[in-house]
């Protein structure tokens, strides 16, 4: 456990480090801090804090700076967010594909970071569904969206079907289960499949797997802006490789969005901070998002990327807000 001192210790130095970027001695911890301490007694508790991992000392400086854990604990107990200090920005209600892409600009342009929006999941329901006989077992099924969208699909089945029996089975699906959610027509299915002749009720699953692999293939869309803020972050500029690094996350943005899908199992403003876990593999990153809501169902998440010396208070903010006018314009659209 840390005393109070080292607390307001750990405390000043972490917000220095932010604001100025560079390697905080113990004189100027101590006119930060505002106590009045001997530099032996702050450079005792320097060492206390760094035994304890939260802050290290480069090898070009006398400073030290934050570890990753170090900012865990600052972000958790001493970070203090003051409402009000980035304005009222506002979305505009549009079509939910501009609303996303204008949250994503907002969230860049606001942070100077980089914005991330992971859009709505869209619901696994169908409006129609074809079998074709394509050889023996060996099908085609042809899903048709409510809004239009063509899913086709290439199953294979443990018996050989008849057309007639292809015909059958979707007709059954067509009458009883269009506009169902496709975790409806999986639930009515397990009461259902004891009353429908086996090789129905085998067809009816398979297109039921077949509408969830096309519903959910691709439809977790990233939209990512402000990827060149990073070039003016000087923990990035000043090391290619680091920046390098960055831009590869934005490149493998299933990666990206694993990350931040881990926010929409929780309410509010989460933070990773990278190099804690495995959660963010990079070091040099932090993570700030929020899930945002459709009518208070949860359906994406957003946030903003930036180096790990970010300014907390600000991001969070920034992230709680853009996720609350998010919420509001896709609700109202809707």
């Amino acid at each position: 456990m840390l005393d109070d001192r080292a607390k307001l210790l750990l405390k000043a130095l972490v917000e220095r480090y932010i604001a100025d970027g560079q390697p905080v001695g113990s004189r100027t911890l101590s006119r930060a801090s505002g106590l009045d301490l001997s530099p032996a007694t702050i450079r005792n508790v320097m060492s206390d804090l760094e035994e304890l991992g939260l802050i290290a000392s480069p090898h070009t400086s006398a400073g030290r700076i934050p570890t990753a854990r170090g900012y865990r604990l600052f972000v958790d107990t001493m970070l203090t967010v003051q409402r009000g200090q980035i304005g009222t920005p506002s979305l505009a209600h549009d079509q939910p594909q501009k609303v996303i892409s204008n949250a994503a600009n907002l969230l860049s342009s606001l942070s100077q970071f980089v914005g991330v929006v992971i859009a709505p999941r869209r619901t696994s329901v169908f409006r129609h569904i074809e079998f074709l006989r394509l050889s023996e077992r060996r099908l085609l099924v042809i899903i048709v969206s409510p809004e239009g969208d063509v899913q086709n699909r290439v199953i294979f089945t443990e018996v050989d079907y008849t057309q007639s029996q292809l015909v059958e089975a979707a007709n059954y699906l067509n009458t009883h289960f269009v506009g169902l959610a496709i975790e409806q027509v999986r639930e009515r299915l397990k009461s259902e499949v004891d009353n429908l002749r086996v090789e129905i009720a085998s067809l009816m699953n398979a297109a039921v797997a077949a509408n969830t692999e096309a519903m959910t293939e691709g439809q977790d869309e990233v939209i990512i802006s402000g990827e060149k803020n990073l070039l003016s972050v000087s923990d990035f500029s000043n090391d290619m490789s680091h920046l390098r690094r960055a831009f590869d996350l934005f490149e493998q943005k299933a990666q990206l969005m694993r990350l931040l899908d881990v926010t929409g199992q929780a309410e509010g403003v989460r933070i990773f901070i990278g190099g804690e876990s495995k959660v963010v593999p990079f070091e040099d990153l932090s993570i700030v998002s929020a899930p945002y809501e459709v009518d208070g169902q949860v359906v994406g998440t957003l946030g903003v990327v930036g180096p790990t010396r970010m300014p907390y208070d600000r991001m969070i903010q920034i992230v709680d807000i853009t996720s609350k006018l998010v919420s509001n314009a896709l609700s109202h659209h809707k």
